[in-house]
């Protein structure tokens, strides 16, 4: 497999500890002070970035201007933000052949606004990278790098063809599962609403085997956040890749069923994996 996002990931993993300096360098008032001492020197990314279906939509979601959403242009110039990937995410529902389709199309909706925003509307301020050396040239243009991760694996259905179909549109990793069992593993928080068992496949389907199999053969990297403790490990075992864990926290902090046990954290690192921290009061 190639490894060209993952090797962009690994390098910026030390930017856990950058995080608490800029903390360091907000006074009393609120004004930050200094920053870009901090971020000056790295290469600093977001490894989720959620967005609505609207997106580029409509005013109040275009990321060209100062909004409400935590990430926007405006924000990520003013803060130092170098990248970021921008998530195509699709919440799970009952798994119907309609429901299939339903979350396809959801999906290309998100795809089709993060290329809007790099082709159409902001090209000169952000672009879209698929390989390290497209976040280099980007970043050294003077410009915010974007790339793309899909969030649930609900997205291909039981159809492994479209693993490289949203490869070719840009993703570049894939959680497997969300908030609810689907045909590739089983999640860290079942649903009950949609009968789900406290365990579907006992971690990883077989379905789900061969959708890390074709995730490694392209060069999509194996996100292993929300899914059970089983899958995970399994995952992280099968992968001939290091698998990441885009926004996860650990148990040791919050005994959340989302977060990473210590075995879990150790069998990641043995791998080469890294967890990206998520900051979100519930986990830590």
């Amino acid at each position: 497999m190639s490894r060209p996002i993952f090797l962009i990931i690994a390098v910026l993993a030390v930017l856990g500890g950058v995080a608490w300096l800029a903390f360091e360098l907000v006074d009393e008032a609120g004004e930050t002070r200094g920053f870009s001492r901090v971020h000056g020197p790295v290469l600093t990314l977001d490894t989720h970035v959620d967005i609505p279906p609207t997106y580029t939509t409509l005013p109040e979601v275009d990321p060209g201007l100062e909004t409400r959403l935590q990430v926007d242009l405006p924000k990520m110039e003013r803060g130092g933000l170098d990248a970021a990937f921008f998530i195509v995410y699709v919440g799970q529902t009952a798994r119907t052949e309609d429901n299939y389709a339903a979350a396809k199309e959801a999906a290309l909706v998100k795809f089709n606004a993060i290329h809007a925003m790099t082709d159409a509307l902001y090209p000169s301020r952000i672009g879209l990278a698929s390989t390290p050396a497209d976040v280099v040239d980007i970043h050294g243009s003077g410009r915010k790098v974007a790339m793309i991760g899909i969030e649930n694996g609900y997205v291909i259905g039981k159809d492994l063809s479209l693993v490289e179909e949203y490869y070719d549109r840009g993703a570049r990793y894939m959680t497997l599962a969300h908030v609810g069992h689907n045909d590739i593993a089983d999640s860290s928080m079942p649903r009950i609403d949609l009968g789900d068992a406290p365990a579907e496949h006992g971690g990883l389907s077989v379905f789900g085997r061969e959708v890390v199999k074709e995730m490694n053969r392209l060069g999509m990297m194996v996100d292993i956040s929300h899914i059970s403790h089983d899958a995970m490990m399994q995952a992280v075992e099968l992968s001939e890749a290091p698998a990441i864990a885009s926004h996860s926290a650990t148990t040791a902090l919050a005994d959340h069923p989302r977060n990473l046990t210590d075995d879990q954290m150790r069998a990641l690192a043995a791998k080469g994996g890294i967890a990206q921290i998520v900051a979100f009061s519930t986990y830590v």
